[in-house]
């Protein structure tokens, strides 16, 4: 892997467009199934958007892979987590045993998933299914200083950009395509730098968008946004462009695999393979990535609401569908995007499987009465 490459000129490379003349023929199946037209809400657009994504009137989400990026965050030292940040790379030792959540949901799937260490306080060496790439133990502490060195954060966008494109040459050499990527996240104190990442982005006060985390009580809640408004204090004039240069404000505040995800996504768009968001920190993550190349909403299907009070003003930013379930989910790991997979398989399914009104000889007209006198 080449994660040491100080290069991110790919970043202005272009997002494959959508195949649109696919898209209206998905469009117009569907609405000749035997139901009446949108009856299946999300489902009917879930199937629309991937037939656009992949090119084919009937798309499939049978082959998935799943990548985990962890890393530690130096803001952890100022007390923002309940957790201490030694639960990182006991969480990876986790991932490659097989006991978390992400893992019962990947075999669940029969979905491959590799987890990469981007740097950890506690080394994590010769554990199965992890990639150690550290780039440093952990980032700097952003209270102070810029989180990564420009360096540092080329290689652990570049670590995004090889887990997708590794992905799918794995699917290849097995006869297949990348139906859908996921990519989820590790990291005590993650939220922290997701929520300052946020607030630069969004231009929103952090005590407006602060939450819990992984537990904290109010008093913690009001510390970690008290914490982050001094941050941004400190990084006022380095900060002064980043509306128009998000990279700045991921590289002053974020993490190793905030900036891992951001690549991944930009990767998935430039390549048409179809990534699921996760929760509120992927969802930051695929903010910064829209926010340096605004087509790649098209390539992102997000799944689950989240928890995180600044999670609904994330939405605000992107030109794409609503999540697809609100199942109050905030654990992370990309457990909420994988759990939404079923769902997005029968989507596929339905517009697949079903019987047109011709197929079925039954009138449109018919089921239309039948659907308004219910």
């Amino acid at each position: 892997m080449n994660s040491d490459s100080s290069s991110i000129d790919w970043l202005s490379s272009s997002i494959k467009p959508l195949d649109t003349m696919t898209m209206y023929a998905a469009v117009e199946h569907q609405k000749q199934l035997t139901k009446p037209a949108g009856s299946l809400g999300k489902l009917e657009n879930v199937a629309i958007r991937l037939a656009a994504m992949q090119g084919v009137l009937f798309p499939t989400a049978d082959h998935v892979s799943i990548a985990i990026f962890a890393a530690d965050h130096g803001i952890a030292e100022e007390g923002v987590s309940v957790f201490p940040q030694s639960v990182t790379a006991e969480m990876v030792k986790n991932f490659s045993n097989g006991g978390a959540a992400i893992c019962v949901a990947a075999r669940f799937l029969n979905a491959p998933m590799t987890v990469y260490n981007l740097g950890t306080v506690s080394p994590t060496d010769g554990l199965a299914n992890v990639v150690n790439c550290a780039i440093a133990p952990q980032t700097a502490s952003f209270l102070h200083h810029p989180a990564m060195t420009a360096e540092q954060l080329a290689q652990a966008i570049n670590t995004g950009r090889h887990a997708v494109l590794t992905s799918s040459e794995k699917q290849r050499e097995q006869g297949h395509k990348l139906d859908l990527f996921i990519a989820g996240e590790m990291g005590i104190a993650n939220t922290t730098a997701a929520t300052a990442i946020a607030a630069v982005l969004l231009n929103t006060a952090p005590e407006k968008l602060a939450g819990p985390g992984t537990g904290l009580d109010a008093k913690g809640v009001s510390h970690k946004a008290a914490i982050i408004a001094q941050a941004l204090q400190t990084h006022e004039k380095a900060l002064a462009n980043s509306s128009i240069d998000p990279i700045a404000a991921l590289q002053l505040l974020g993490g190793f695999e905030i900036a891992a995800l951001t690549g991944a996504y930009l990767t998935c768009a430039q390549e048409g393979v179809p990534a699921v968001v996760d929760g509120f920190i992927c969802t930051v993550a695929a903010l910064v990535a829209c926010r340096i190349n605004s087509e790649v909403s098209d390539w992102l299907i997000f799944s689950h609401y989240s928890a995180e009070p600044a999670y609904a003003l994330l939405l605000e930013g992107f030109a794409t569908q609503a999540p697809l379930l609100n199942l109050e989910l905030r654990l992370g790991e990309g457990s909420g995007a994988a759990i939404t997979v079923p769902l997005i398989r029968l989507a596929c399914s339905l517009h697949h499987e079903m019987s047109t009104f011709e197929e079925a000889a039954v009138s449109s007209s018919t089921v239309t009465i039948n659907e308004v006198a219910h």
